[in-house]
């Protein structure tokens, strides 16, 4: 474990970002794309296309010995229910990138009804040379707690920290880069585990919170390795 981990927030597009860059050599990417929320003039099918072409481009950016892992949440739309596991599974196809495993994160009690939104969210790993070939290695596929989130639309600390785990301890890659970082739980986790760490915010306010937020190093004892 590095004694020193690096964090570098940027604040910037993360699309123009990406788009400006070679193959990210030595990293794992991990994203969580905006929903149609973001985009209140845009009809379903537009949002879905950008949606899977900027998959594709962030798929784009992962050395063939890293991986790229997806956290999102289904949204219900005017009557209809939008997939995004499917959608980011689409664009793996179209990049050549195979899916290593999808994991269900609940984001509240199982049995309880939702509105607007999913109990659960997908996480999902791919990969373009990683494999899997010891199942004794296999974790969860349902992960009950998402942990403690720092704001409305964070990734739950406990569940980034089981992503980092997994890159760190799967790959070779030395940091992760995480476009729309939103306030750094992702950073902090990679950070804390010993990894540097890059993200991408357009929001300046966002983006600072990236760059100063800790996890206590009691929320990491519960991994192995």
């Amino acid at each position: 474990m590095e004694n020193n981990p690096e964090r570098d927030v940027v604040c910037a597009d993360a699309i123009e970002w990406l788009q400006a860059q070679e193959k990210l050599e030595g990293a794992s990417l991990v994203a969580s794309m905006p929903d149609i929320s973001e985009f209140p003039k845009w009809p379903l099918e537009k949002w879905k296309e950008w949606f899977k072409s900027t998959a594709a481009l962030i798929m784009t950016k992962v050395p063939d010995d890293g991986v790229v892992v997806f956290y999102q949440s289904d949204i219900k739309y005017e009557g209809v229910w939008v997939d995004k596991g499917y959608l980011v599974q689409r664009a793996a196809e179209e990049v050549g990138l195979e899916l290593l495993w999808h994991k269900i994160v609940c984001r509240v009690k199982p049995g309880y009804i939702t509105f607007g939104r999913p109990a659960y969210s997908h996480v999902l790993c791919f990969s373009k040379n990683v494999r899997l070939l010891d199942l004794g290695k296999s974790t969860a596929d349902v992960i009950p707690d998402l942990g403690e989130k720092t704001w409305e639309r964070g990734m739950g600390l406990e569940n980034c920290l089981m992503i980092v785990n997994f890159i760190k301890n799967h790959t070779q890659s030395n940091r992760i880069v995480h476009p729309f970082c939103g306030e750094g739980s992702v950073l902090a986790a990679a950070n804390i585990l010993g990894m540097n760490a890059q993200g991408i915010e357009r929001s300046p306010k966002r983006a600072e919170k990236a760059r100063q937020l800790k996890i206590s190093d009691d929320l990491k004892s519960w991994i192995d390795g």
